[in-house]
């Protein structure tokens, strides 16, 4: 039997979390902590934990799991934590692909050297159940408001790294303002988003800026490796490098997905359902702060303003029936597509090698979104352990090239 996360654990254990969006995941640690569970969220990323992972984790098997399994893995032989006080955590989709099975990949890697560890996994789809560990419903709602704010800040910080005047003004705002909104989740005033937003963009707003315009590249794909700065070779500071401004799409948008996609089960197939109303319900909540970030970016006028979420539906539509939900299904030909729309006609594709939902839906898209924006310069780039990073970035710098010439 696999080792269970009890309720006696939240006061004697800590919990490691793995690194997919730093600035969010940062922000969600807060909020753990606010509810009496102790986190650490893992960074390292270089090649150890890419090897450690390819020790347990076939590496035909999807390239997320082998890094977060590498992960975990590395970080339990590094000596720096008891693994009797110690459990680890993933997030899940429930989704039809293979990260569905990272719950049962990493009780396998962890069975031989630390049968005592348990596994939580964070998701909505009855993946796990009967966990001491518990996401009550205002711990639920903070991390909402933390996806909020990680998104705006995400977004200002490409803006003004790319175009800074004094390396690091960047890096030292965003440390001032996740630790504003840190004091502010503990001390409940983190929902006036609009004070935060405004007051955000006026700060970043200050720090001095090159008088020079850099071609903008988008970046879409699986979620992990769109976001993960270990999965992706830290591809936003690559193209900032190489001067380029990345544009990378809200989190906020993926959530929405999942959301809205149970609700489109409902229509699809003619039911209605507990389920379905809460996700509706949640849905159009989060539609409505969205909106609320978009205003307030737009009226401030110097920051990329987000995409619509109805937006991206409506360009789903054009390709592909919303149904088409495995992996990031439609959400992927719909950012393109939203992006080329917005004046971003340079898109890096970022997939897992093999994924075969976003294979198909991604890549079998490029050839029609092409049709429609001639202008598009769209490379797929696949990551997998075999995968040097030099030859990675090669097919990123013809991308580049394409846009020089």
């Amino acid at each position: 039997m696999p080792a269970v996360f009890t309720k006696e654990m939240k006061h004697t254990h800590t919990i490691l979390l793995p690194d997919m969006l730093p600035v969010h995941f940062g922000l969600i640690q807060t909020v753990f902590a606010l509810n009496g569970y102790k986190t650490e969220l893992l960074t390292k990323s270089d090649r150890a934990v890419v090897d450690e992972g390819l020790q347990h984790v076939h590496n035909d098997t999807c390239y997320p799991a082998l890094l977060v399994i590498g992960q975990f893995i590395d970080a339990l032989k590094s000596g720096r934590f008891n693994p009797d006080k110690i459990a680890v955590m993933i997030s899940q989709t429930g989704g039809g692909c293979r990260a569905s099975n990272y719950l049962h990949l990493l009780r396998k890697a962890l069975e031989t050297e630390f049968p005592q560890i348990p596994v939580l996994s964070i998701n909505f789809s009855g993946l796990e159940r009967d966990s001491g560990f518990k996401i009550t419903p205002k711990m639920f709602i903070q991390m909402l408001y933390c996806v909020l704010y990680g998104d705006i800040l995400m977004n200002v910080r490409n803006h003004t790294r790319t175009y800074e005047i004094h390396k690091g003004d960047t890096d030292s705002k965003l440390h001032k303002w996740v630790i504003l909104i840190e004091r502010a989740l503990k001390s409940g005033h983190y929902k006036d988003t609009k004070r935060y937003y405004n007051a955000i963009l006026e700060d970043f707003a200050k720090i001095p800026l090159k008088n020079e315009k850099k071609p903008k590249v988008g970046i879409v794909g699986e979620i992990y490796v769109k976001y993960s700065p270990l999965a992706n070779n830290h591809l936003e500071d690559f193209l900032i490098s190489e001067g380029a401004e990345p544009i990378v799409p809200a989190f906020l948008d993926f959530c929405m997905y999942c959301a809205v996609n149970t609700v489109n089960d409902g229509i699809i197939y003619n039911f209605t359902d507990s389920k379905t109303i809460i996700f509706k319900a949640a849905y159009l909540f989060l539609l409505r702060k969205q909106r609320e970030m978009i205003r307030v970016i737009k009226q401030h006028g110097q920051f990329e303003v987000p995409h619509d979420f109805e937006e991206l539906r409506s360009n789903a539509d054009k390709y592909f029936h919303q149904g088409v939900k495995m992996g990031e299904g439609w959400l992927i030909p719909a950012e393109t597509a939203a992006l080329m729309e917005h004046g971003v006609p340079n898109v890096v594709l970022t997939q897992p090698f093999g994924c075969l939902p976003n294979h198909i839906v991604a890549k079998g898209m490029m050839r029609t979104i092409r049709e429609n924006y001639p202008e598009a310069n769209v490379v797929a780039v696949d990551y997998d352990p075999g995968a040097t990073k030099v030859n990675l970035e090669n097919r990123i710098k013809l991308m580049l090239a394409n846009i020089r010439n």
